[in-house]
C-alpha cells in the first residue's frame, strides 16, 4: 500500500489552522466536490465516534463502520461521503486509534485516507505480519522467552503505519481526533488531540508515532519512544505504551475534550454550553470480550502469583481485567448520563461479550480467525441493541430499541439531518 504523505513545515514553527481545517470551518468543498461539514456552531448537536482497543478485534468495529458509512451514502445519495463528514470528534485507543487515523488522515486530494469499507481489508492484509504465528517452543523455553521480552518485535507494525501515514501530523487530521496513550516514564496518561496539537507545538506529533504508541500493549509489543520540539526548539520526550492502560474505551475522553474546548471559548461550539451532554450524539464501538466464557474465578486467582496473573490459559488476566474494567465503567457512566438527561437514544454502544476461544484473542491472526471476526461483526449487526447491566457487567437487550442494524440506520438518519442543517444554516448566514 503506497504511503500518502502530506508536506509539513518545521515542527517548531508557530501553529495555525492548516488548509483542511480552514476549509472545514468555512464549509468549503474538497477537490472531489464533497462539501465540508461546518462546525457544531451551525447546528444543534456535537457528534462523537469512539472506538475501543483490541488488536485484531478491530475488525469488529471495522465491519460496523462500513455498514454505517454505506447507509450514510444511501441516505444522502452520494457515494463520496465519508464518516469524517459526519462526526465532529473521533476518538480511538490502541487498534481504535489506528482506525481513527485511517478515516481522518488526508490523502492527496484532501479527503479521508480510507473509506470505511476498506478498513477490514487493511486488517486482513497486514495482521498476519504484525502478529506472526509464534514458533512452537518447548513449554519451559516458551515461558522463559515470554518473560524476557514482548511477544512481538513491532517492526512490521512500525513500518506499515509509517508508510501509511507518512509525514502527517496531528494538526492535519480532517476532523478532531483524540488518542490516549500512557507515558511509562512519567506514569501518567498522555492524551493526543488535534486541539492540543494546534495550541501546543510539542504535542503536534507525527500521527504514525501516536498510533504506534497507543498500540504498544504490554507483553505484546514494545513501548515506543520519540521526540518533538517545543516552541523554543527544546526537545520533548515521549515514552509511550498502550492507551488502554489509561482508557480502553475513550468515549468520556472525547466528551470531556469537547467540554474543555467550550470552556476555552472555542467558537466552533457556540452556543453549546459546557457539559451540555444532551446536545451530544455518541456512537461507541467495542471490539468484543469473552465474558460469557467466565474463564476464571476467585478460587483460581487466589492461587496465582506474578506469572499466573500475566499468563494463564492463553490469556493475560491482569491486562484483560484492567482494560475491561476501564471500558465497562465508561459505558456505565455514559449510559446512565444519557438516560438521566432523557436522551438515551443519542448514545449507542455496540459491543459483543460472547467471544470464545481464539476469537477473543487480540493477536491470533490466522486466516480462519480473521474471517471469524468479520462474521462476528456481521452477526452483531443483526443482534438486539443492548445496554450494560450494572450488576452483572453483561450486555442485555434494550427493550426500547431494535437491532444494532436498525439503530445504526436511525443514527445515520440523525447524522445526515444534522449535516444538512449545518450546510443550510451556513449558506443562509452568507445571504
Amino acid at each position: 500500500m503506497a504511503a500518502m504523505k502530506v508536506p509539513l513545515g518545521q515542527s517548531n514553527e508557530p501553529l495555525t489552522l492548516n488548509p483542511a481545517q480552514r476549509m472545514l470551518s468555512r464549509g468549503a468543498s474538497s477537490s472531489l466536490g464533497t462539501p465540508r461539514t461546518p462546525p457544531p456552531s451551525y447546528g444543534s448537536t456535537v457528534t462523537v465516534l469512539s472506538i475501543d482497543g483490541g488488536g485484531v478485534r478491530g475488525i469488529i468495529p471495522g465491519t460496523i463502520l462500513a455498514f454505517l458509512e454505506k447507509k450514510l451514502q444511501e441516505i444522502d445519495e452520494d457515494d463520496t461521503v465519508r464518516l469524517a463528514d459526519y462526526f465532529d470528534v473521533i476518538a480511538g485507543t490502541s487498534t481504535g486509534g489506528l482506525v481513527t487515523a485511517m478515516i481522518t488522515a488526508p490523502n492527496a486530494q484532501g479527503r479521508p485516507l480510507f473509506a470505511a469499507k476498506d478498513i477490514n481489508s487493511f486488517y486482513l492484509q497486514h495482521s498476519p505480519s504484525i502478529f506472526p504465528p509464534a514458533r512452537k517452543w518447548p513449554f519451559s523455553f516458551g515461558l522463559f522467552k515470554s518473560l524476557m521480552g514482548p511477544k512481538y518485535n513491532g517492526k512490521y507494525l512500525h513500518k506499515v503505519v509509517k508508510e501509511l501515514l507518512g509525514d502527517t501530523r496531528l494538526n492535519q487530521t480532517l476532523k478532531t481526533v483524540i488518542i490516549p496513550t500512557f507515558d511509562i516514564k512519567l506514569l501518567q496518561p498522555t492524551i493526543f488531540s488535534t486541539y492540543d496539537a494546534i495550541k501546543d507545538v510539542s504535542k503536534n506529533a507525527l500521527l504514525s508515532d501516536v498510533c504506534i504508541g497507543t498500540s504498544a500493549a504490554p507483553t505484546y509489543l514494545p513501548g515506543h519512544h520519540f521526540q518533538t520540539m517545543d516552541g523554543e526548539g527544546k526537545p520533548r520526550d515521549f515514552n509511550l505504551i498502550d492507551g488502554g492502560v489509561a482508557a480502553n474505551n475513550p468515549t468520556l475522553l472525547a466528551m470531556t475534550n469537547v467540554s474543555n474546548q467550550i470552556l476555552m471559548g472555542n467558537p466552533d461550539f457556540f452556543p453549546i454550553k459546557p457539559a451540555d451532554y444532551g446536545k451530544f450524539m455518541v456512537l461507541s464501538l467495542g471490539t468484543g470480550t469473552s465474558k460469557i466464557e467466565e474463564k476464571f474465578d476467585a478460587l483460581q486467582s487466589s492461587k496465582w502469583g506474578l506469572l499466573g496473573w500475566l499468563y494463564n490459559s492463553g490469556a493475560t488476566p491482569i491486562i484483560d481485567s484492567f482494560s475491561q474494567a476501564s471500558s465497562d465503567l465508561v459505558d456505565i457512566h455514559a449510559s446512565v448520563l444519557f438516560q438521566a438527561l432523557h436522551v438515551h437514544k443519542r448514545y449507542l454502544r455496540i459491543q459483543d461479550d460472547e467471544l470464545k476461544g481464539e476469537t477473543a484473542s487480540v493477536d491470533v491472526s490466522t486466516p480462519e480467525n480473521l474471517a471469524r471476526l468479520v462474521s462476528v461483526g456481521e452477526a452483531l449487526l443483526k443482534r438486539p441493541a443492548c445496554k450494560v447491566n450494572v450488576e452483572t457487567g453483561k450486555n442485555e437487550p434494550d427493550p426500547k430499541r431494535g437491532t444494532n442494524e436498525e439503530e445504526l440506520i436511525r443514527f445515520a438518519s440523525m447524522l445526515s439531518q444534522e449535516r444538512k442543517a449545518r450546510l443550510g444554516n451556513q449558506e443562509g448566514s452568507k445571504v
